[in-house]
């Protein structure tokens, strides 16, 4: 049995009055089929005001104000890894431009 306090949580707060439900559950889906291995869980946090971020513990990953704008699945993954297991490839994801 795997042990998973010792991984990390990844939180996607997404706006329920703007209906980002969909994109936060696909950019979770994403997330979980790249790092299952390495992640404890992904959270979906309802919340309002036009939010759309992901955290992964105390480390924001994306803010959609900040960034003005959403991940796309490739520099999530991209960001996420940095955090998570920097030393692992993404495969084809590494060989894109940012």
């Amino acid at each position: 049995m795997t042990v998973l306090a010792d991984k990390p949580r990844i939180e996607i707060r997404y706006c329920t009055q703007c209906r980002w439900l969909l994109r936060a559950a696909w950019l979770a889906q994403e997330l979980l089929s790249t790092f299952d291995a390495d992640l404890a869980e992904v959270a979906l946090q309802p919340a309002t005001g036009g939010i759309f971020q992901v955290q992964v513990g105390s480390t924001l990953i994306w803010c959609r104000k900040a960034e003005q704008g959403f991940p796309d699945a490739a520099e999530l993954k991209r960001r996420v890894r940095d955090v998570i297991v920097p030393e692992r490839p993404l495969g084809h994801i590494d060989n894109q431009s940012s």
